[in-house]
């Protein structure tokens, strides 16, 4: 059994998967930059579904679209996994409660890049459609409200998102996101990953927060099909007074935070 675990490590942090990995990041930094893009077209009056099943949508579109959702997929994927081999095999010389934290975060993370992963699988293998995102989180909430306690757990899950939105925009002022990289030298470069950090994850972190919002509104209010995502709560934002401006200040903070992962692609520390 010892060797089974070993060999699974050993696949987890090898070289191959590493590299793979990388593109990961850069992978999610393209899909970020379309997000962003599609949201401040949004803002302009035009069309388009601001969430990543929307941007691998226009990613498709492109010339080389079935070679770039091809790789796409393998390096979410290869990413996922990479995660999940740190929640089970990294952390583990930490203490208790910061092991813990860590091994979440990676958990957390792993999930995230395969649900990426599935949605550029589904456009790769041309099942996919543009608000593929927006339908799942309204059916998912209309499934979860129909089910015994689903409505107080629904409102947690909302509520976990928008906290989580708070802490992420939080590491753009604080630069904790600097813990992640080897950090250029100082000059233009790491000025330049400074900025696109600090205004990355502020527009990160406030989208994850309406999102969150939002899910705990149509919770609230009874209007399950109201929850609709990262396309629906920068809508949401559109709708506001002075809308229009603040989704273009958001979109334009998504494509840095897209320049950022692309940069994290090639600067990120992989070992624990």
């Amino acid at each position: 059994m010892k060797q089974v675990v070993d060999k699974a490590e050993d696949v987890t942090n090898s070289p191959v998967l590493e590299f793979l990995a990388r593109a990961g990041f850069a992978a999610s930094g393209i899909l970020h930059l379309l997000v962003g893009a599609i949201a401040i077209r949004l803002a302009m009056g035009g069309t388009g579904h601001a969430d990543f099943s929307g941007a691998v949508a226009e990613l498709a579109t492109t010339p080389v679209g079935p070679f770039l959702l091809w790789g796409s997929f393998a390096a979410c994927a290869a990413l996922s996994l990479w995660q999940a081999g740190d929640a089970i095999f990294d952390f583990n010389h930490q203490a208790t409660k910061k092991k813990i934290r860590n091994k979440a975060k990676a958990a957390l993370q792993a999930i995230v890049y395969a649900v990426l992963a599935l949605t550029v699988w589904h456009f790769a293998m041309g099942t996919g459609t543009g608000d593929d995102n927006r339908k799942a989180a309204s059916d998912f909430t209309v499934s979860m409200m129909a089910a015994p306690g689903g409505v107080a757990l629904l409102v947690v899950i909302g509520l976990a998102v928008a906290v989580t939105g708070v802490a992420y925009g939080m590491r753009g002022p604080k630069k904790s996101f600097e813990k992640q990289l080897r950090m250029p030298a100082a000059g233009a470069a790491r000025t330049a990953v400074l900025s696109l950090g600090i205004a990355g994850y502020l527009a990160k972190g406030l989208v994850l927060l309406l999102t969150g919002l939002l899910i705990v509104i149509a919770t609230i209010k009874e209007h399950p099909e109201d929850s609709t995502g990262l396309d629906g709560g920068l809508r949401a934002l559109r709708d506001q007074p002075l809308g229009p401006y603040l989704l273009a200040a958001v979109g334009a903070g998504l494509v840095c935070y897209g320049a950022y992962m692309i940069m994290r692609a090639r600067l990120a520390k992989m070992t624990k």
